[in-house]
């Protein structure tokens, strides 16, 4: 998501991306998202908002103020937020206050839109190579050149192509199939015994390695060498290997296991990499683009065009395995390439397997209310 610090710019949510296109593309100007527009309302429109047990939700979204404050807009309200006891009605009572909410709407009208998940995976290898062990997770290449188009473009903000340089051409930076089979100028930071599980990984823009004495090793997003993500899941697709409707984590994985001589091929489909760097051992979330650990089901990864990072929404959806409504308090505290348009998020679980198998198959609708400070300009 997100990578990002930690995913993303992560390449974003695991089911969305295994099926959607990531935007970042090697040397060309990236495409501008499409158009959203806010629409006032009233907090008791938002469903669940008088139910909610804001705490979380809020003491999450105050981990960023720290940075938050640094826009002028915030640097009250986060400075109110910071004697506020913690009180769900009294935190009700400041937002209703202070902010106001403003419901995503695409320019056709429609108010629904993707929602999908993402997690911290958890895997066994090692940070040496040994006979299991043979899958490299790469650090930052010495030669990778990131170039913020934005210097040049301020409308593109935020977007980035990425090379390296010969002679003095600036040129794609080798993809998946290319680092695989060559190797990169890199370090090596961990080795894993599952060729799905860099891919995984890479898609989740973080994760922690179990080795063999029993130690942990913790890894986050760094960059990406640029090439436009192609979602696997979209190969099995159309090759025939799977419908699109059973396409998630789980069903690439049994795929895989029936279809060993045929993995090269689908992880080659997908020429987008990425490269991680270590984070300290910690009990507390990945780092997300907001530079804070993410908090599990209180943080999104989110388009930065339509939600500014590190503001408060409050997002309606369900859950993937009951369909229970899920309608609550969140911060938007990460990106991914993947997580693009007006009315998109992507929800952390948090970590471990029973994280990653709601993220796995969570492809549900929602809807999203950015909550704004009163009488403020909107976003951009």
């Amino acid at each position: 998501m997100g990578l990002t610090s930690s995913s993303i710019g992560r390449l974003g949510t695991l089911t969305a991306a295994l099926l959607l296109a990531a935007c970042t593309t090697p040397l060309r100007e990236p495409v501008l998202p499409a158009a959203v527009r806010y629409q006032r309302v009233d907090f008791k429109t938002l469903p669940g908002w008088a139910t909610d047990d804001l705490r979380a939700g809020f003491n999450a979204w105050k981990t960023g103020c720290p940075r938050l404050k640094k826009q002028a807009i915030w640097e009250p309200i986060c400075t109110e937020a910071s004697s506020i006891t913690d009180d769900t009605n009294a935190i009700r009572s400041f937002l209703e206050n202070r902010l106001v909410p403003l419901q995503l709407t695409s320019d056709n009208g429609n108010t629904k839109g993707l929602v999908t998940g993402y997690y911290e995976p958890v895997y066994a290898g090692s940070q040496t190579r040994t006979a299991t062990a043979q899958y490299p997770l790469y650090g930052q290449p010495d030669d990778l050149i990131t170039v913020a188009l934005e210097d040049v473009y301020p409308e593109l903000k935020g977007k980035r192509v990425r090379g390296k340089l010969v002679g003095k051409k600036l040129v794609p930076y080798p993809d998946r199939a290319e680092i695989v089979r060559k190797g990169v100028n890199a370090p090596v930071l961990a080795w894993l015994n599952d060729p799905l599980d860099v891919q995984f990984m890479q898609v989740q823009g973080s994760g922690r390695i179990k080795t063999s004495d029993g130690s942990e090793l913790r890894l986050g997003y760094s960059d990406q060498n640029g090439r436009p993500y192609q979602p696997v899941g979209r190969w099995l697709v159309q090759h025939g290997e799977l419908p699109a409707s059973e396409v998630s984590m789980q069903s690439i994985r049994a795929w895989a296991t029936a279809n060993p001589s045929k993995i090269n091929a689908l992880l080659d489909s997908n020429p987008s990499y990425v490269f991680f760097h270590t984070l300290p051992s910690s009990n507390d979330g990945p780092i997300g683009s907001l530079g804070i650990p993410l908090t599990p089901e209180r943080s999104i990864a989110v388009d930065t065009s339509t939600i500014t990072l590190g503001s408060l929404v409050f997002l309606a959806t369900t859950r993937p395995d009951s369909g229970i409504p899920i309608q609550k308090l969140v911060a938007a505290q990460d990106t991914g390439g993947a997580i693009k348009g007006s009315i998109r998020a992507d929800y952390f679980w948090g970590t471990g397997q029973v994280a990653g198998e709601l993220a796995g198959k969570m492809k549900q609708a929602g809807s999203l209310w950015l909550l704004w400070p009163k009488d403020s300009p909107l976003p951009h």
